[in-house]
Order: structure tokens, then sequence, then C-alpha cells
């Protein structure tokens, strides 16, 4: 007697889908590398404009802001505000692509640690 097994996807079929997604993937990452993103820290006198590739593309400082005597409150602001520009091309990254992954991840992990595959 034989076990009644249904049938799944052929390996074809399944490598097909995962060049489909890395294909997908590769111009949803391109197209966020593109994207332009502002953030403001310190109640808006420190604005970053950072890009998807994570580079800072402009920083404005108001003049209020701006005392000799207390460079350190500017700094931590800066900082303050570059980390949070990050964190937002970050997280609109992962939602991207996890739309496009449907959250599995490279393929619930089993390709995720091949070059060149997600």
């Amino acid at each position: 007697m034989r076990a009644n097994i249904p049938k799944g996807p052929s390996m074809n079929e399944m490598l097909r889908q995962a060049q489909k997604m890395q294909e997908d993937m590769q111009a949803k990452q391109a197209e966020l590398e593109e994207r332009e993103y502002e953030v403001s820290a310190g109640g808006g006198v420190v604005k970053v404009k950072i890009n998807g590739k994570h580079e800072v593309l402009n920083i404005d400082i108001a003049e209020e802001i701006v005392d000799p005597d207390d460079i350190e409150t500017l700094s931590d602001i800066l900082v303050a505000a570059v980390n949070e520009a990050i964190k937002k091309v970050d997280s609109a990254s992962n939602e991207e692509m996890g739309k496009i992954t449907g959250g599995m991840g490279g393929l619930g992990g089993m390709m995720g640690g091949m070059p060149g595959l997600f």
C-alpha cells in the first residue's frame, strides 16, 4: 500500500520562484537606495536628510541651537538626528523587503547563507 503524499512544487519551480524573488529584491533595493528621508531632532532645531544608502545629504541647524559655550548639546542633538535617520531608512527597507519575501527572510533561511542569494 502506497502512502498518498501530496506533491509540492518541483525543484525547478522552487528555483524559478527563488530567482524571481531575488530579482524583485534587487529592484526594490535599488529603488530604496534612491529614496530620501528627513528627520528632525531637538524639537526641530536639527534636521537631517539621508538617502537609502545611509549617506547623509544635508544637515540643517537652526541658529538658536548654536551656542559656542555649549557645543556638547549641539553634538548630542546631531548624533540623535543622524541615528534616527538611519533607523528610518532601515525600517522602511525592512518593511518593503518583507513585502517581497513574505517574512521568509531568504526562503525560510534555506538560502540566506548562500552568496548572491538574498
